[in-house]
C-alpha cells in the first residue's frame, strides 16, 4: 500500500483505542493516513495522539473558517484513496444510511467518490436491532463493504456479534481491497486445534487458539500470495477475504490439505492432534459400577506436514512446519525438521509459562538444514507480516532455502 491515501473516519466508542494501532499498522504498511475525529470520537481518543500517529494534523470540525476557506470538506473527499470508518458506531452508520451531513465526518463521506469501507461496533443488541440492519443493509447497497464485526465478550459483559475487528484483521481487508497486485504464488495455511471425538458431548484437543496461522495466512494474502486457509475448530472469525476451509479432525484436514494442492508454499502451522479414538462411542459414555479408571484406546492420527513435505511429484517449493514445545526447543526442533523432511521449522516455546497458546505475542526460533536463527518477541500479527515477508523473498528472488537473512 506504498503512499496510498487512507482517511480514517474515528467515531464515538470503546474499540476507538484500537484505531491508534490501525494507524501504525497502515503507516508501517506504507500508507500516507489522515484522519477525522468526531465529536464523539474525541472523547474516547486524543486529537494530539491520532495527529502524532499519522503524521497530520487532525481534521474535526465541519465549520472551522481557515480549513472550510479552501472547502476542506472536498478537499479531503478528493485526497482520499480509501475511507475507513473505524470504529463505525450504530449512530454514525445510520448517519450514513440516511445520507445526513452534521459534521465533518459525514460531509466527507457525501462529498468521496473512492471506495468506503466501515468496521462496525456496537453492543450485539444494538447490531441486532432491525433498524441498524436496514441501515447496513442499505449502505452495502450503496456499495459499502463492512469488516466484521466480530463475536465475542463485550465491554459490558454482553456477549455476542457487535466487537470490532482488531487491527490486523483491518488491515488485511484494506490490503485485498487496495488491489494488491497478485504474485501469482499460491500457498496452503493449517491453523487452529483439531478436535478427535470421544463421544457426542467429549473430544480430544488442546490449547491451539488458530491466532497465529490465522494471521499468517492474512500477512500471505495481503501479499499478493492466493491463500488457502484450513482451520480447525476456533473462536476467532478469520478476515472474510481469506478462502477458508473449515474443518473438525485430524483426519479431515489431511484430506483437506491434500486436495487443496498443489501450491507453491504450505506453512503447517495448526496443533494437529496426534492421537484419535480407535472408535468413538456412538452414545454418552457413562460411568459403571463404582470403577476408578477407564481406558480409552488411541490410533495415531496422519502425519500432516510429514506427508506433504515428502510427496514426490506435487511436493510446494516450500514446506514450513511448526514445532510447539514445553523443553529442550532447539533440539526437538531439530529432529522435527529432519524427520518430517520440511524446509524450515518455526519452534515456539508454549509451556504454561510463554502465554503463547491464546496469547497475542510469540517468541520464535527459525531452522533450516544450516542455519538457527532466534527472532525477537513480536505480536502474533508482526510476526506473520514479518514470516510472510521472508517467505515471499525466499520464493520470488530464488534464493537458497537455507538463507535466512535479508
Amino acid at each position: 500500500m506504498q503512499d496510498r491515501h487512507i482517511l480514517l473516519i474515528i467515531c464515538g466508542g470503546i474499540a476507538a483505542y484500537k484505531s491508534l494501532e490501525l494507524i501504525r499498522c497502515l503507516r508501517k504498511d506504507g500508507a500516507e493516513v489522515k484522519a477525522v475525529l468526531t465529536a464523539a470520537g474525541e472523547k474516547f481518543v486524543t486529537p494530539l495522539s491520532v495527529s502524532a500517529l499519522t503524521g497530520n494534523p487532525i481534521n474535526n470540525a465541519l465549520l472551522d473558517h481557515e480549513a472550510e476557506a479552501d472547502f476542506g470538506h472536498i478537499e479531503l473527499a478528493r485526497w482520499a484513496e480509501l475511507i475507513v470508518v473505524a470504529p463505525a458506531t450504530a449512530d454514525f452508520l445510520s448517519i450514513m444510511a440516511q445520507g445526513q451531513a452534521p459534521d465533518l465526518a459525514s460531509a466527507v463521506l457525501l462529498a468521496a467518490t473512492c471506495p468506503v469501507m466501515c468496521a462496525p461496533a456496537m453492543n450485539v443488541h444494538m447490531w441486532q436491532k432491525p433498524a441498524t440492519q436496514r441501515n447496513l443493509a442499505a449502505l452495502v447497497s450503496d456499495g459499502v463493504e463492512m469488516i466484521g464485526p466480530e463475536e465475542g465478550e463485550m465491554a459490558c459483559g454482553d456477549f455476542g456479534p457487535g466487537r470490532m475487528c482488531e487491527p490486523d484483521v483491518i488491515l488485511q481487508a484494506i490490503c485485498a481491497r487496495s488491489g494488491v497486485p497478485a504474485t501469482g504464488l499460491t500457498a496452503i495455511v493449517t491453523a487452529g486445534p483439531t478436535r478427535e471425538s470421544i463421544d457426542p458431548v467429549r473430544y480430544l484437543t488442546n490449547r491451539s487458539s488458530g491466532k497465529q496461522g490465522i494471521a499468517i495466512a492474512a500477512a500471505l494474502a495481503a501479499r499478493g500470495i492466493r491463500t488457502k486457509l484450513i482451520l480447525g475448530p476456533t473462536e476467532i472469525v478469520p478476515p472474510a477475504h481469506l478462502q477458508t476451509i473449515s474443518v473438525t479432525s485430524a483426519a479431515e484436514m489431511h484430506t483437506a490439505v491434500h486436495e487443496a494442492l498443489p501450491a507453491d508454499l504450505f506453512v503447517a502451522c495448526a496443533a494437529v492432534a496426534d492421537w484419535r479414538l480407535a472408535v468413538p462411542h456412538e452414545h454418552k459414555m457413562k460411568k459403571r459400577g463404582r470403577e476408578e479408571t477407564f481406558t480409552l484406546e488411541l490410533h495415531r492420527n496422519p502425519d500432516i506436514l510429514a506427508s506433504v513435505a515428502k510427496l514426490k511429484g506435487n511436493r510446494p517449493r516450500l514446506v514450513v512446519g511448526f514445532a510447539a514445545e514445553t523443553e529442550n526447543l532447539i533440539g526437538n526442533a531439530r529432529h522435527k525438521l529432519a524427520s518430517k523432511a520440511c524446509d524450515w521449522i518455526v519452534a515456539n516455546d508454549v509451556g504454561a509459562a510463554s502465554g503463547t497458546f491464546g496469547g497475542a505475542h510469540n517468541t520464535v526460533t527459525i531452522l533450516t538444514d544450516q542455519k538457527t536463527e532466534e527472532w525477537p518477541t513480536m505480536t502474533k500479527q508482526e510476526l506473520a507480516r514479518t514470516l510472510a515477508g521472508r517467505i515471499q523473498s525466499t520464493l520470488t528472488d530464488g534464493r537458497d532455502q537455507d538463507q535466512l537473512d535479508g
